[in-house]
């Protein structure tokens, strides 16, 4: 075990003693990167920890307790993807932490039930149980959460994607002519990248079969994605310059229009041509180039 790995069992063994003397934390649990076998955790892995309470609003709104963990540096709140919230936290030695927190009631209404797909992804990926006083961890144990099949997107949910995307196109193309870069450039790398991140998943899992692990939120999209896609991502971001920022979104619809074409075919789904068309023009007379525009 490295220097790196030692210290943040440290970090477990002072959390692990602090839990124990709060009568409101009922479990804590490592998720993520430091339970799991597939893709473990290294050098640059941050902890991330399930923490059950019956007043989780009293970690997250003040950071006293972080001292019986370690030496704080760093520390603030962020909302999950989940909705709930989470206290990051920056410790001694560069070690950083994700203390996410789940509601007793609600771990409670878990039992029994199905858990969210979000939630069955990060179990069944690995989860190494801390404490557990009231055994309701066991209950939710990884080996028996059901994982739901991954299925492909609806048609309504693929068009909703792509008119969401070729819509955007023109909208960070306005932007760019209206001359606010910075919201430009979001449109360009942000919203759309979301998007195109979507189509990618769908058309990994389209492809390569319903089993194709996508992770989420683009984690190891260079395993996972099409190779070509992989490749032409190196060019479809942007610098904070104008012409930079119309050549990555040029390279972004391009991108985007085949892994689109290929997954609605796949799918056996129509693909909106028209829209694209008229958008991609649009976009064209746009550009202060337009007149060398292929």
């Amino acid at each position: 075990m490295d220097e790196t790995a030692l210290a943040y069992e440290r970090l477990i063994e002072n959390l692990i003693a602090w839990a124990n003397g709060q009568d409101d934390v009922r479990a804590a649990v490592v998720i993520g990167s430091r339970a799991r076998s597939d893709h473990p955790a290294d050098r640059w892995s941050d902890l991330d920890v399930l923490i059950v309470a019956s007043d989780p609003q009293r970690y997250c709104s003040a950071a006293g307790w972080l001292e019986a963990v370690g030496t704080p540096w760093l520390t603030f709140t962020e909302q999950t993807f989940d909705g709930g919230l989470e206290r990051r936290v920056l410790f001694a030695g560069g070690l950083d932490v994700d203390f996410a927190f789940l509601p007793l009631d609600a771990a409670r209404q878990m039992v029994g039930t199905a858990p969210s797909p979000d939630v069955a992804d990060i179990l069944r990926r690995g989860a190494r149980v801390l404490l557990d006083k009231d055994g309701l961890v066991a209950q939710l144990r990884p080996s028996e959460t059901i994982v739901p099949a991954p299925q492909p997107p609806t048609q309504a949910e693929f068009l909703q994607v792509v008119h969401d995307f070729w819509y955007h196109a023109v909208w960070t193309a306005k932007h760019l002519r209206r001359g606010e870069l910075w919201w430009a450039k979001g449109g360009c790398d942000n919203h759309l990248k979301g998007l195109l991140r979507r189509m990618l998943e769908w058309h990994a899992q389209a492809t390569k079969g319903p089993d194709c692990d996508t992770w989420m939120r683009g984690r190891f999209l260079e395993e996972w994605a099409d190779e070509r896609a992989v490749e032409q991502l190196r060019h479809a971001f942007a610098h904070y310059d104008e012409a930079d920022v119309w050549r990555a979104l040029v390279v972004t619809m391009d991108l985007f229009r085949w892994v689109a074409l290929e997954t609605a075919g796949r799918l056996g789904y129509p693909y909106p041509a028209l829209g694209d068309e008229r958008a991609t023009e649009f976009v064209y007379q746009l550009r202060p180039e337009a007149s060398s525009a292929p």
